[in-house]
Formats: C-alpha cells, structure tokens, sequence
C-alpha cells in the first residue's frame, strides 16, 4: 500500500467520522484525524460530543494534572454514582491520552508515566471511596494517635513501574500493617474482616463492567499463595510468607511493588520488610536460571496460542528488555541500592553509570524499549483492547504505516524486526541459554562425581577416575551430608564439580583441588554463590587459577565468599587502582550510603577492603605486582580506608556532640600518626595497624552542639569510635585489627592526645624504643599545618645528639628481649623475621643508624622505610656501599620469601640451609654496628 493511498483513505474515514457526530459544523483537522485513528475515540466522542472541545484547548492537552476524581469534603457517593464517576473519568482522560499520542505526537516515556499517573489517581480515590464506605458501618483500626490506620495498595509490574500501557490490566497487593480491631462503629470487627471488605470493595469500583464500562481488569494472582490465599494480609504476615516460601519469580514481581495513593508513615516499614527478600547482599546469579525458565515458560505459552508478531512475548520483544534490566537488578540490587528502582528506565540508566552496562548498550535497549512501547501504545488505542499483536486487517495496518511514518506496511515490519532481532541479542548476552554440561559420551569427571560416594562406602572396586584426587572428592562428598544445600544446591554441585574437574585436569595443578573445595564448602548452602560459579565459567576459571597460586587467596575467599563476585571481571581483578585512586574510589562507594546507616558503612568499610585486597593479592600472585609495589597498594589502601573511617566516626561524633570550636569536616583538627608497616610502607595482608592519634585544639575549649562537651573529651571518643569501627567483628570480619599501644604512656595514657603533649613526651619521657618506633613514623591523616609541625617534631626528636654506648645497649637489649619472645629458629629452620641476620636485625640498624647519626646528617631521617633509610646511610658513608648493597639484598629476598610464604601459609620459618650465606653476611654487618 502506498503512502498517498494510506492518506487518502484515513482522510475520508476522518471526514465521515467527523460528520456523524458533528453533523455540519466545520471540520477540526485534528479532531477528525483522532476519529479516524481510533474507534475507541469515536465511540467515547459520540457519547460525549462536548468533550471535543476540550480536546481542542492546548492549554488543557498541554497540562498533566490528574484531578481528584471525588470531592471528600461532600457527601460520600453511593455506589452507582461512585463507579459512574470513576468510568467517566477514566473514559475522559484516555481520551486525553489518545489525542496526545495520536495527534500530538506526544514522547511515549511522558504518555506512559501519564497514564500511570492518572491510574493512580483512581485507584487511590476509589480505594478512599471503599474505605470510607466501610468505615461508616464499622468504624476502622486506629493508630497510637487515634488516626485510622491505611491499608497498603500495592501496584505491581507496569503499574508498580509507573509504565502502565493504554489498556493495561492492574497487578494489585493488598497489606495491612497491625491487625487492630475497628473502633467507632456501629459493631467492632477483625482487621482482616475490615480489610477485606474494604478491597472486595476497591476492585469492584474498578473491575466490574457497568454500562459506562469498566475502569481496569484487576489480576490478584501476585499475591502470597496466588488465588488460593488471603485477600489482605498483615505486614507480619506477608513478611512470614516471603522469607520462608517465597519463589524466585516473586523476587521478580516483588522488584516492581510500589505502594499506591496517599503517603503512608508505613510505606518505608513496608519496603524494608520486602527488601532483603528481593535483593541479596552479594551478587546474586540464582536470577539467572529462573528468569530463563520463566521466559521458556512464555515462549511454550506463546506457541500454544499461536501468538505470532507479538511485540511484547516475542524473541526480541517488551518483556526481554524488562528481563534484561530486572535480571541485573535483582543480581547486583543488594550491593548497589540506586538499582532498588520500580522504574525500567530509571534503571537502565543508573546501570549505565555503575558501570554495568555499556553506554551503546543502555541507548539501543532504551531507544528500542519505547519503540517498542510506543508501537503497543498505538496498538491499543485504535480500539482500547489489551494487545500486542501486529495486525492484520487493512485499516490497522493503514494507521500504524501512517503513525510510524512508513512509506507501507513491509517498511513498519522490517524496522520492528530490525528492533526486536537487536534487542535479543542483548537478552543472549545476559539470560543466554544454560552452560555446556558433559563434553563426552564418556565423561569421566561427571562419573567420578558419582562415583565418589560409592568409593567411599567400599561398594565399587572399579578403577577411580583422576585418581589424585579422589580422596579430596570422597571427604567433600562425606561433608556434604552434614550441609544443607537443598534440593537445587544438590543440583548445581551435580554440574559444578564435575566443570571444576575437567578444569583442573586442563590445569594439571594438584593442591588446587583441596583448596577451591575449601571455597564451595563454604558456600553449599548458599545455592546464588554455587550458580555464579557455574553460570560463569570465567569465575570458576578464575577461582582455580588463584586457589592454585595462594592458599591464602583460597581462604580468603572462603572466609568471604562475597569475594567471588569479583572473579566474574578478570580484567578488573588483575589491574589494582592506581595509588592515588583509593581515596576517590571509597569516596565514591559512600555517596550511595546512608549516613546515618551505621552498619551498612562498616560492612562497606569491610568490603571495599576484602575487595581490593583480593585484587592486590591476584596480582601479586600472578606476578602482575613484585613486592615493593604490593605493599605500596596495601598501605594506600588502608589509608584510604583510615581517612573515609575517620569522616565516618566524625559525622557521628559531630551529629551528637556538634564540632570543636574552630573545627569543621575539612579542618578538623585531628590527625593519625602510623608507625611500624604502616609508616614504613611495608603493610602486608594480614598486618595490623599501629596508630596513634594527636590533635591540635584547645583541650579546655567545648563543642558547639547541643550536648556540649570539652574538645578534649571529643576528640577521646572520636578515637574510641574508630577503634570500633575497626575492631568491631562483623559479617564481613574485622576491618584492621588497631593497635594503639605505642600512644605516650602506652596503655595508660590518653587515646587521643595534643601534638604538642606528644612532642613534650617524645623530648623529655620517650624511651630509646619509642624513638625507634618514631624513626618508623609518619602522618597518613592531617591537615597540612599538622602535617608541618608533626615533621619538624620528628626530625627535632630524631636529630638529637644521643649517648653513643648507652644507644647500643639500649637498642642491643631491646632486639635481644624481642627474639627471645618471639624467634622461631632451630639448627634446621631460619627464621626470615626473627632469626639471628633476619629481617629485624636489619630494620633495627637501620633504626639505629637515624638515631645515631641524624645529628650529623639529618636527611638519614627524611624516610620511614627501611630500604631508603639504608640507601641514605650508603649515601653519607655510615655504612659501606657493599654493606648497604648486602643489607638491601637480604632484606628484598627475605621479604618476598616471607610474603610468598604468607599467600600460601607456610609460616616465617625456612629451611637455613637456602638463607644461611644471607643471614652470615646481616649479623656480620650487626657485629661491626653494634656488636
């Protein structure tokens, strides 16, 4: 059909129109056009002729209010006038809908988010209509304060969604939040009687057909126990109901629940009921296979009715753009809350920003949604019927070709089906089909799974499959009876361990095994963890691959499986953050928690440290990072995380107690000083952090909140609340463990003490350990003033002429009480830390070479690590080139020995025969400092 033809016969349809319900009065264009695109509109104008002239008023057409359909203040309608006015309104405004979609070309994102406005009015003004109604013969249940307590009107799907299409059914949930008896009427009934009668009531205003129609369909079916349970029920009940029957494909409905009318004091006691059901806290791929069961579901259902050029159920249609989107919502909702949206569109456009979704991605599944929509919008407004089929009568096909601006039907065709193919290959890429399971009519790792159990019990004599590792395969099985997997766990795992075989056979690294079952013994009754390995066969690639470098790594992930979402990017894992980007990227992570949400800021403090860490650690492992450097980004991030930890405990200390006078966020007058690994540069995984803080207010001066107390006090518990925030265990463990024992005075003394308290304890009480401690030292936190002064204090206690005979012996007894508490040397094994020649003999020369000989040379102690301490020492002659070069030698391969042997746990003590010449060389440079 060509274009003129389209014109032609739509413009005599329009004029015919047009006169039967005008008669002779002149032709509107616009009118008319509306007449001929839509039936529904010619039946709504026939009746009401009046109504075209308010169509023609653009200051009418131009606004989006929603009036109220009833006037409360009057007398309340019975219900004859009740459904009558609800039906005339909702016949009024569609036909507003019409005109701006099918004459206005009105954007569909901004007619859809209309119609879902204007639906809430009526829903919420007959659902005030209901529950007045029955309030008058029963009185109703009451708050604390006396007001009549709501119920909860739940709009679920395209309504919950504010993307309600012209002819939509309506999804509802009713709830209500105390069962309370009704008071103030005639006779007191049950909550669940009042709040039954008052939904029975609410439906029938909208979905029984009257002679002016019927407002909405009304589907109940998403409820607790589908149409077999309660109309209404209670908060507790609903909250029961979720947490111990709830089916995946309710997560799903759930995601779209909003509550419906006026703002309720109970609406946020509402969500945080339904929240943890609908979005776990880790990445969470259970999603996956079922929103592929429910789209094979629609499919089967779609053949069954012979749905064919269905723009919604189709490959490629509405509904796999809103699996796409609620999908990745409902995987990754829990840890990144702007995802916790109703909105499709709303959430495509946070998972842009989160990084989720490519920006290509999010523009063609936006772009095509509304095309999509807008094609289903036009479809049901030709006749006000729920469809999403193309058509296949002439006059459809006419109105579409015209309304899409296509030359003929084929051209409208083959832009949707361009459309619809883009968008399932979208939907392949996220929902995609289930993984490969068995490679080979002969697979052996399948049958050695199967067979394990039956080893074990001594019931088969057959030769065992990868028979290295059929003991580890029989004492997990053996465990499993001890854990609750459940039905579906048990099911992953029957297909999981057998990929993890024929992974690691590809490997060919034994002790992995041992070490990825000591992950999935961990996470067997947490079936989402078990399908995230199994979805992604990269994740599980990339947990053998680090099990197999670390066992340190695998206990890591074992203590936290919450790490395993990291493994999904191998990218990401392996490419820490620069140094200086783990302020901003924590900074980041907070402006999406609540301030005032105290736990969820320690578990994201826990996290963004386990995090990272394991990243460091994948590194290192593989080789990416050598030691210097890991440690360089261990001690950046705790620094990050010091900082961020310290404006936490701020905000909390300021919020009860107001701030020291002069102070504020920025300038806040406090400072921490780290000392040990921390100030040397030298943290590694399992370190601790030796701490202590200093501040330079006026301790006699007050704070200036409500609840005033002295700045002193302030900045005491403003120390005291960082050691909770660090050593506090949580879910996600401790965050560091804070070690504040080298503060002036140790224990004793003040947790939170003057700069200049501490400069006159450094000067005049400190003992020689303590400035050894200091040579170690260094501001991580503090304003730039504080930072000044603090490096003057150092360098004037450091540069002090000292007694020569009594620093050796001062440093010689210290060295000696600490390997006596601590040494783990033998005549077989060395000790790389506390061994005689070992790692502290060598930071202790270097700590005596500063304090020694600063008086003298003062750059000795421009630096807090040890390697730049002995370069120094080398530069001014206190030590021989050859001796420096030996002492920086030993301490590297000591340290990468002690590190490796950390990621895999095998303790700081090795075989002396492998660092005997290292050992010889450090104690005989000892003997020539200080023997």
């Amino acid at each position: 059909m060509s274009e003129l033809f389209s014109q032609q016969a739509l413009n005599a349809l329009a004029l015919e129109r047009f006169k039967i319900i005008f008669g002779d009065k002149m032709v509107q264009p616009k009118l008319a056009r509306l007449l001929a695109l839509s039936d529904f509109a010619f039946r709504i104008l026939s009746r009401f002729p009046e109504w075209g002239a308010w169509l023609l008023d653009d200051a009418q057409m131009k606004r989006r209010d929603c009036p109220a359909v009833f006037d409360f203040s009057a007398p309340l309608p019975d219900e004859q006038q009740a459904f009558a006015q609800l039906r005339h309104y909702r016949l009024k405004y569609w036909l507003k809908v019409m005109w701006l979609d099918l004459v206005a070309d009105n954007p569909i994102d901004d007619s859809i988010g209309y119609i879902s406005a204007l639906s809430d009015t009526l829903i919420a003004n007959a659902y005030q209509w209901a529950y007045s109604s029955c309030e008058v013969q029963s009185g109703s249940p009451k708050d604390e304060a006396d007001n009549p307590l709501p119920m909860t009107v739940l709009g679920m799907g395209k309504l919950g969604g504010k993307e309600l299409n012209f002819s939509s059914d309506i999804d509802l949930i009713f709830a209500y939040p105390r069962s309370i008896s009704t008071t103030g009427g005639r006779r007191s009934i049950e909550a669940q009687v009042f709040y039954t009668r008052v939904a029975q009531k609410l439906i029938a205003a909208l979905n029984q057909v009257t002679v002016d129609g019927q407002v909405f369909r009304v589907d109940m079916r998403l409820r607790p126990f589908g149409d077999s349970g309660p109309l209404v029920m209670s908060y507790a009940a609903m909250e029961d109901y979720y947490q111990d029957q709830g089916r995946e494909w309710e997560r799903y409905a759930m995601l779209k629940a909003r509550p419906i009318g006026e703002l309720s004091a109970y609406w946020q006691e509402f969500y945080d009921l339904i929240r943890p059901f609908v979005y776990r806290r880790y990445i969470d791929f259970s999603v996956i296979d079922s929103l592929r069961k429910m789209k094979q579901m629609i499919a089967q259902e779609v053949r069954r009715k012979g749905l064919t050029n269905n723009i919604k159920l189709g490959a490629g249609g509405i509904r796999e753009v809103e699996f796409i989107v609620q999908a990745l919502q409902l995987i990754r909702g829990g840890r990144e809350t702007p995802l916790q949206t109703s909105s499709l569109l709303t959430a495509l456009e946070q998972l842009e920003a989160l990084d989720i979704v490519p920006k290509e991605v999010k523009n063609t599944l936006y772009n095509h949604y509304l095309s999509l929509r807008k094609v289903e919008q036009y479809l049901q407004a030709f006749d006000d019927k729920q469809t999403q089929t193309l058509p296949d009568d002439t006059l459809a096909c006419l109105r579409l070709s015209y309304l899409l601006q296509c030359q003929d039907y084929t051209q409208v065709e083959q832009t949707l089906q361009r459309i619809m193919e883009e968008v399932r290959t979208e939907f392949n890429q996220v929902i995609g089909e289930p993984p490969e399971e068995a490679v080979e009519d002969d697979d052996s790792a399948v049958y050695a799974w199967q067979s394990a159990e039956i080893m074990q019990l001594g019931e088969c004599n057959a030769t065992p499959c990868f028979p290295q590792w059929q003991a580890d395969l029989e004492a997990f099985k053996s465990g499993l009876s001890k854990k609750q997997a459940g039905t579906r766990g048990r099911d992953i795992l029957d297909k999981l361990i057998p990929a993890l075989l024929r992974e690691l056979s590809k490997q060919n690294i034994e002790p992995a095994l041992a070490r990825v079952f000591s992950v999935i013994n961990k996470i067997v009754s947490r079936t989402a963890y078990l399908e995230l390995l199994y979805e992604n066969h990269g994740a599980l690639t990339q947990l053998i691959k680090l099990c197999c470098h670390s066992a340190w790594i695998a206990e890591h992930i074992a203590k936290y499986p919450i790490l395993l979402d990291e493994l999904i990017d191998p990218q990401s894992l392996y490419k820490p953050l620069p140094l200086s980007a783990y302020h901003s990227e924590i900074q980041q992570l907070f402006l999406r928690i609540d301030e005032q949400d105290v736990e969820t800021q320690m578990e994201a403090l826990r996290q963004f440290k386990q995090t990272h860490q394991l990243k460091i650690a994948a590194a290192d492992a593989t080789g990416v990072l050598d030691i210097m450097k890991v440690s360089d980004h261990l001690t950046a991030l705790a620094e990050a995380i010091i900082a961020k930890a310290v404006d936490i405990a701020w905000g909390h200390m300021e919020a009860r107690y107001g701030a020291p006078q002069g102070a504020t966020i920025t300038e806040k007058g406090f400072a921490v000083i780290a000392y040990g690994k921390a100030g040397g540069y030298e943290l590694g995984y399992n370190s601790d952090l030796d701490l202590v803080f200093v501040h330079n207010r006026d301790g006699e001066s007050y704070t200036q909140g409500e609840k005033s107390i002295s700045s002193r006090q302030f900045y005491m518990k403003l120390a005291q609340r960082l050691m909770h925030l660090f050593n506090t265990k949580t879910l996600s463990g401790m965050l560091y463990e804070l070690d504040t024992r080298l503060r002036p005075e140790g224990n004793s003394g003040l947790l939170a003490i003057n700069l200049e308290s501490f400069y006159q304890y450094q000067l005049e009480q400190a003992w020689t350990w303590e400035h050894q401690a200091l040579v170690r030292a260094r501001m991580v936190l503090g304003e730039e003033t504080m930072q000044t002064r603090f490096t003057e204090i150092r360098h004037g206690i450091l540069t002090q002429k000292r007694d020569s005979t009594k620093l050796v012996d001062d440093v010689c007894k210290m060295r000696e009480k600490m390997r006596q508490h601590l040494n783990q040397d033998n005549e077989q094994r060395f000790d790389l830390k506390q061994g005689v020649g070992g790692m502290t003999d060598i930071e202790f020369m270097s700590q005596y070479i500063v304090l020694q000989y600063s008086h003298t040379y003062p750059q000795l102690c421009k630096y807090t690590d040890n390697i730049r301490i002995l370069e120094q020492a080398g530069a001014v002659a206190m030590i021989e080139k050859l001796e420096m070069e030996t002492l920086v030698s030993a301490y590297c391969l000591f340290r990468d020995r002690y590190h490796f042997n950390s990621l895999n746990q095998l303790g700081r003590a090795v075989e002396r025969s492998e660092f005997t010449q290292y050992a010889q060389q450090v104690t005989q440079v000892w003997q020539r400092l200080l023997g």
